[in-house]
């Protein structure tokens, strides 16, 4: 695989393009609304009095029909259009949304939660295609990464408006989120540019007759692909994702990072409660880590000089080091500290594990790799919890959190010596 690399002068110059921006605006304001569905089972409890078994299966309901989501909106993304993609996904959200907040059973509450889920991820491949499209190789880190960060400065908002909206009528969540969806489509309707038909990758006059014709520039975007747009050449079908292994390789350690980062939010404030602290400083943490992300964007373009693979083996170090002082830390200034080196380090790498999937993708299969790519949410979503409330209850905090520094570490080492030769090795020549 070849990497891109530019100097760091260069990339300093260079701006990220306005839809970009639009999108990362979007994305604030439709986290700022996304805080109901963490409310789900209470409702459930609340209104209808059902078991917290009951309600629990329902919220996992929602969580498996978010996998086929994801996926749904890369086929999407790259058959019907970006944007007409991610609004249809935004007003399904809402449509979901408003019947949970209207439904008079627990039945219903059921049926629109599990269309909630098929609506859900819809949003995202769509617009990670639409950054890859926008950008050009050496910016794609930079971009996702902030993308990323959006995600994380909405939540610290959403916990404000429903700590508000939740003490008033918990059904009032579901409206404002509904809200917050519709009025993320229309930005995204106005502003961002229309949708043209899939670039179809045509190969050269004098190519061999072996040669990859996904090869050729990406269309849409006037801009080259490095190795990934000879990866694979056309797509072939919806399932041509699932047959490259590399994109593979990558989703498995994704979902490995994934189920490591989802701990840091699940099991918190459990953890904090074993150690005799407020569970409730695990929303301190939170608004710690989004405010370090922010901060930490300058060293994107820092770094820039590094190829992929070295930046990710920096990035997981950092998050190992972080979840390290975790297990060694027994009160909040020591977790504070901890929150503001893995930070750092999720900023370095996070960009990168994406820009690394669109070198991958043929032009015209970016919504569907990044849609198989992004799978391994869905999974940890699964995975997380049962993981990390095992770890828990069997090693104590320090064991929780010393372990999955260790995974981070075997990621570090995974990254540089066995992901990116296999990725090298597996490249078809250009």
């Amino acid at each position: 695989m070849r990497e891109v690399n530019v100097p760091i002068r260069g990339l300093r110059a260079e701006r990220l393009p306005r839809t970009v921006w639009w999108l990362v605006l979007a994305r604030a304001i439709n986290r700022l609304g996304a805080f109901s569905v963490g409310f789900l089972t209470v409702l459930i409890t609340a209104e209808f009095g059902v078991s917290a078994v009951a309600a629990g299966v329902v919220a996992a309901a929602f969580g498996l029909a978010t996998i086929p989501s994801r996926l749904l909106g890369g086929v999407l993304a790259d058959r019907l259009g970006r944007r007409r993609t991610i609004v249809a996904g935004l007003v399904g959200c809402a449509l979901a949304q408003a019947g949970i907040a209207v439904s008079g059973s627990v039945a219903m509450v059921a049926g629109f939660a599990v269309l909630l889920g098929l609506a859900f991820e819809v949003y995202e491949p769509p617009s990670q295609a639409m950054i890859a499209d926008a950008v050009r190789p050496a910016q794609q880190a930079q971009a996702f990464s902030l993308f990323n960060t959006a995600l994380a400065v909405g939540g610290m908002g959403a916990g404000l408006i429903a700590a508000g909206l939740g003490r008033w009528d918990l059904r009032w969540l579901f409206v404002a989120d509904a809200v917050s969806c519709l009025l993320c489509a229309v930005v995204i309707r106005l502003v961002l540019p229309a949708d043209r038909p899939a670039p179809v990758p045509v190969p050269a006059p004098d190519a061999s007759p072996g040669a990859s014709p996904g090869s050729a520039p990406d269309a849409s975007s006037g801009f080259g692909h490095g190795s990934g747009s000879g990866s694979g050449g056309p797509s072939r079908g919806t399932w041509a994702a699932w047959r490259d292994r590399r994109l593979l390789v990558l989703l498995l350690s994704g979902t490995l990072f994934a189920v490591i980062f989802m701990q840091v939010g699940m099991a918190m404030p459990l953890a904090l409660a074993r150690r005799g602290m407020e569970a409730a400083d695990a929303g301190l943490l939170s608004a710690v880590a989004a405010v370090v992300m922010v901060l930490c964007q300058p060293l994107l373009r820092w770094t820039a000089a590094l190829s992929h693979h070295a930046a990710m083996t920096w990035g997981y170090l950092l998050l190992a080091t972080g979840l390290a002082g975790y297990a060694a830390s027994g009160g909040l200034p020591g977790h504070l500290a901890a929150t503001l080196v893995w930070s750092a380090g999720d900023v370095l790498m996070f960009g990168r594990s994406y820009a690394l999937v669109v070198d991958l993708a043929p032009p015209d299969a970016r919504g569907r790799y990044l849609s198989v790519f992004g799978t391994c949410w869905g999974f940890a979503t699964v995975l997380a919890p049962l993981s990390g409330t095992q770890l828990l209850d069997r090693a104590g905090p320090e064991g929780l959190w010393g372990g999955l520094a260790a995974a981070c570490l075997l990621l570090a080492v995974a990254q540089h010596t066995v992901i990116r030769p296999l990725l090298d090795r597996q490249a078809p020549a250009l």
